[in-house]
């Protein structure tokens, strides 16, 4: 396993982390706490970042004219939901704002990388999910898990025909992503989400998702796993069986979690670590690299979330350099929420594409065409 960091993600200047729900000092917080239960293997799996990602990087995945855009500190505030940001010189906020969102770009694809050689990586930043190809939205500037596998096919680590496993659990659904592969048959996607929130009007973006997981309100945990159970690891068999996938991307929003103030569902603490590991253990167990990003957490626990999570896959796949799964698809504390679950009594919509069958409020897999 293998922990992609820099300071360099970390934003503040002013007081400006109190502006929004976002903490976006929590990368440092969550390295720093992680460190303070098990520093000699947070050491030990740590990947730096060489530089942020450049204009002509973010050019190959987004349109020119947004870029050149960015530079005007009105666009900045409207993807970033700041209005206090127009009043800054544009200097000034690429420098305190942007700048550390093109740390975190680089980051993933570093961390992508890292998942292809060691079978795990996580990018302690990334994730920013809603922003489109030609416009920022929802605090994202730029679309990170495109450019990773951007990266990834044309540096060939990821062959022509490879498939994509996306696998989006933050409580907002991922309608950046879906924009960017609206034509790409190469990635496959699932997405469990709150519909009754942002950004519920983007049916385009929803109507793109191959297994889409709408919640119901104020979720539990327990409905959240059994949900998750009942459809995840159909939908992985079913692409798997039809083709080679050659990297899984696990965005893990912490805005689940019970205290989030933007997210809508009731998960503890508890609930969230549990989730993670299930995740994680299921697609390993099945073979596949995974790289895992931290996309959105509007708590001020979001931090500890995070390094709960790290902690307990650092002492799980921290010593193994292959990163296998030691004991087939467990949860926290022994609980199997894996295994081959129900073909046609998961819970969701999964749309008719290239990895699920449409039913109505259930989930049944097909082998991909």
């Amino acid at each position: 396993m293998k922990l992609v960091y820099t300071r360099r993600y970390n934003i503040g200047f002013l007081g400006f982390e109190r502006l929004h729900p976002f903490d976006s000092r929590k990368y440092g917080r969550a390295w720093r706490a992680v460190g303070q239960e098990v520093r000699h293997l947070r050491n030990r799996a740590w990947v730096g970042v060489p530089r942020p990602a450049s204009v002509a990087d973010l050019a190959a995945v987004h349109d020119p004219a947004y870029l050149k855009r960015l530079y005007d500190p009105q666009e900045l505030a409207t993807a970033l939901e700041l209005p206090f940001v127009r009043r800054l010189p544009a200097w000034a906020a690429w420098r305190v704002i942007v700048r550390p969102m093109r740390w975190a770009v680089t980051g993933s694809l570093v961390a992508a990388r890292a998942a292809l050689a060691s079978g795990l990586a996580v990018n302690l930043s990334g994730g920013y999910h809603h922003a489109k190809p030609d416009r920022g939205e929802g605090f994202c500037l730029f679309n990170d898990i495109a450019h990773l596998i951007h990266g990834l096919r044309a540096g060939g680590q990821l062959a022509p025909g490879d498939r994509v496993a996306y696998v989006d659990l933050d409580a907002h659904q991922g309608n950046g992503v879906s924009h960017h592969f609206r034509a790409d048959s190469r990635v496959f996607m699932y997405d469990a989400f709150n519909p009754r929130i942002y950004p519920s009007y983007d049916r385009a973006a929803r109507d793109r998702v191959d297994c889409p997981v709408p919640l119901p309100e104020r979720c539990t945990g327990a409905q959240y796993l059994r949900l998750l159970e009942l459809s995840l690891p159909g939908f992985i068999d079913s692409i798997q069986r039809a083709g080679r996938v050659g990297l899984a991307v696990y965005n893990a929003g912490t805005d689940v979690f019970a205290g989030d103030a933007l997210g809508g569902l009731d998960l503890s603490a508890a609930d969230v670590l549990t989730r993670d590991l299930y995740v994680i253990d299921l697609l390993r167990a099945r073979g596949l690299p995974v790289v895992m990003l931290l996309s959105g957490g509007y708590s001020r626990e979001s931090y500890r979330l995070v390094a709960n999570t790290l902690v307990a896959l650092l002492r799980r796949y921290g010593g193994d350099s292959s990163s296998s799964a030691p004991d087939g698809n467990q949860g926290r504390n022994g609980t199997s929420l894996g295994g081959s679950a129900p073909r046609t009594s998961g819970h969701g919509r999964c749309v008719e594409r290239r990895g699920a069958v449409e039913t109505e409020g259930t989930f049944s897999s097909r082998t991909a065409a």
